[in-house]
């Protein structure tokens, strides 16, 4: 069979079946030609089609590919099941490797994906993102932890570590390397074991801190020195904050209607105390139309509002830690200040701290930082405590107002 005996057979569009090689046959069928392998395996007689039809595949192209077919079937493999095997993901090197992990498992399993990927992406992906599996060896690993120890994040050693011997024993499973790199590692090679923070501060240290915010508004933009006036006042967990929408906000009732999407699961109705409006005001007017109260300051396809890191590194900067790899720190301004070092997240714990001190009870104060009670009360006890938050966070923000409006700001001719 030729070209003139195939293009002919086209233009009838009738169906038909032709033998043109040994087990290679030509097909029109509703209409459309295509090239089929018929072969027997196992005394199972069974067919398959080649990927593309004539004229894309030629006689000669047709002839080669039946023949490695019936090569295969000589050996006792099925065409149809290498096909399927061949059609799987290819996973070619570490990046490729934490994209099926992150696909497969832990954006099914996990309650968070986000900080696996955020450490993947920030502190594995830079050193071993585009090396063969096979390549990455344990003094890779250690070289990421040493440069992570160097940073003084013990506990972002840790988990980095763990998630390096995550995806790596998720290698192993997929029979792509024998042993996992990461596995010999222990925490003691790492950060060590963590404490768990106890920093809080007093009010005057707060004094002293807004006013270093509000001295160095080059790098404690505006928008960030409001986002710490309400996590202090709120009590809401970073994450919380920096994506809320403004949709969920009843500014009439000074209520904030947060959604089930945060880390108890659960919505929950957060008081705003009239101390909280004018900031609230500043920012939406800041936003210019955006649907976040903190918005993306540069463009992003990630997502539209502003970093997991933006706070952190602000607040770094002023501590005089190196955050930017091409940048060099500023002066230590805090620490001379007399500032011991603190993070964003030990804001929730002042919070918390200060509520003690206004004899807020533990109960009500627990469920102003949106926490779940803890025994049977919190099986039993179903009351929201709405009421009972709303006075408390509007003591701590009417005590806490005269420290963030020291310098008070003409927002809307900023």
């Amino acid at each position: 069979m030729n070209n003139k005996q195939i293009d002919a057979l086209i233009r009838k569009c009738e169906p038909v079946m032709l033998t043109v090689d040994t087990g290679l046959y030509f097909r029109i069928a509703k209409g459309n030609p295509s090239w089929v392998v018929k072969y027997t395996l196992g005394g199972k007689r069974s067919q398959i089609a080649l990927p593309e039809a004539y004229p894309h595949c030629s006689i000669a192209q047709a002839k080669k590919i039946a023949a490695e077919i019936r090569s295969q079937v000589n050996t006792g493999i099925d065409p149809k099941s290498k096909r399927q095997q061949d059609k799987q993901e290819v996973i070619r090197n570490v990046d490729d490797l934490f994209q099926d992990w992150y696909d497969n498992d832990i954006s099914k399993r996990l309650k968070h994906p986000s900080i696996p990927h955020r450490i993947y992406r920030k502190e594995l992906k830079p050193y071993i993102g585009k090396l063969s599996i096979k390549d990455v060896n344990p003094r890779n690993i250690r070289s990421i932890i040493q440069a992570i120890m160097d940073s003084q994040r013990r506990s972002t050693a840790n988990q980095a570590l763990m998630y390096a011997k995550q995806l790596f024993r998720h290698a192993v499973k997929l029979n792509l390397i024998t042993y996992n790199p990461a596995q010999a590692f222990t925490q003691s090679d790492a950060g060590g074991v963590c404490e768990g923070r106890v920093r809080a501060l007093n009010i005057d240290e707060l004094e002293t801190v807004f006013r270093v915010f509000r001295e160095q508004q080059n790098i404690f933009t505006r928008e960030n020195y409001l986002a710490c006036c309400l996590l202090l006042s709120l009590g809401v967990r970073k994450g919380e904050l920096i994506s809320a929408k403004w949709q969920d906000f009843d500014i009439k009732k000074r209520l904030w209607n947060m959604p089930a999407e945060n880390k108890t699961g659960v919505a929950i109705t957060i008081p705003l105390p009239p101390a909280c409006m004018p900031w609230l005001e500043e920012l939406y007017i800041r936003a210019c139309g955006a649907d976040y109260l903190f918005p993306s300051r540069r463009a992003s396809k990630r997502r539209s509002y502003i970093s997991d890191d933006t706070l952190n590194h602000a607040l770094a900067k002023l501590f005089g830690l190196k955050v930017d790899g091409n940048k060099q720190p500023y002066d230590n301004l805090l620490g001379n200040a007399g500032i011991e070092h603190f993070t964003i997240h030990d804001l929730r714990r002042t919070c918390r701290s200060l509520l003690a001190v206004m004899d807020i009870q533990g109960h009500v104060a627990e469920r102003c930082l949106n926490h779940k009670l803890k025994g049977v009360e919190g099986i039993y006890n179903r009351h929201d405590y709405l009421p009972e938050r709303k006075e408390a966070l509007e003591k701590l923000a009417n005590s806490l107002a005269p420290i963030f409006n020291y310098q008070e700001v003409d927002f809307k001719n900023a």
